[in-house]
């Protein structure tokens, strides 16, 4: 591990040890599953509209793009080995199949967050944000993650939102 990972494992310690961060960071590793929050999030958010319809569902198309390209693709280049096999024992988390460079979770928060931000603007803006960076930083809270393949998520979701957003945006007007 390289010096920013264990300093990042130490400052971390102390969310692990509090009841209250220790379930929202556990909770927010769960429901990023498989991008699940995210998926939620845009069915909550089509709901009266047809045309938020239109968007959630690109948005979930998206999604399941990013994943490819995340965890068949980048993944399969570095073949980074993770922190922990099934993460710290104070979190229930499902055991990862992929390689742990970079976060999947924290690639898929930023990439839905950049997304559903061309949907919305603000202030709504602010709350995707929010529950991206706990979905990410979540990841190396339950020691699934290296707090570098946080990193390397955000950046990796950021190119690729910025990618889909105007692809995303012509089949949805």
């Amino acid at each position: 591990m390289s010096s920013f990972d264990i300093a990042g494992d130490r400052l971390l310690e102390p969310l692990r040890n509090n009841r209250a961060t220790n379930a929202l960071f556990g909770a927010a590793s769960t429901v990023g599953d498989f991008s699940v929050v995210w998926h939620v999030i845009g069915l909550l958010y089509a709901i009266g509209s047809v045309h938020r319809l239109q968007q959630a569902l690109a948005l979930s198309v998206a999604l399941g793009c990013e994943s490819l390209i995340v965890n068949q693709g980048i993944k399969r280049l570095f073949r980074r080995e993770r922190p922990t096999t099934s993460g710290d024992h104070r979190f229930d988390v499902r055991t990862p199949s992929t390689s742990s460079f970079p976060s999947g979770h924290a690639s898929s928060a930023t990439f839905a967050a950049i997304v559903l931000t061309s949907f919305t603007g603000m202030p709504l803006a602010l709350i995707w944000v929010a529950i991206a960076l706990i979905v990410a930083l979540s990841r190396a809270v339950v020691r699934i993650h290296h707090l570098s393949d946080i990193v390397g998520g955000i950046v990796t979701g950021a190119i690729l939102g910025t990618v889909a957003v105007p692809i995303v945006s012509a089949f949805v007007g």
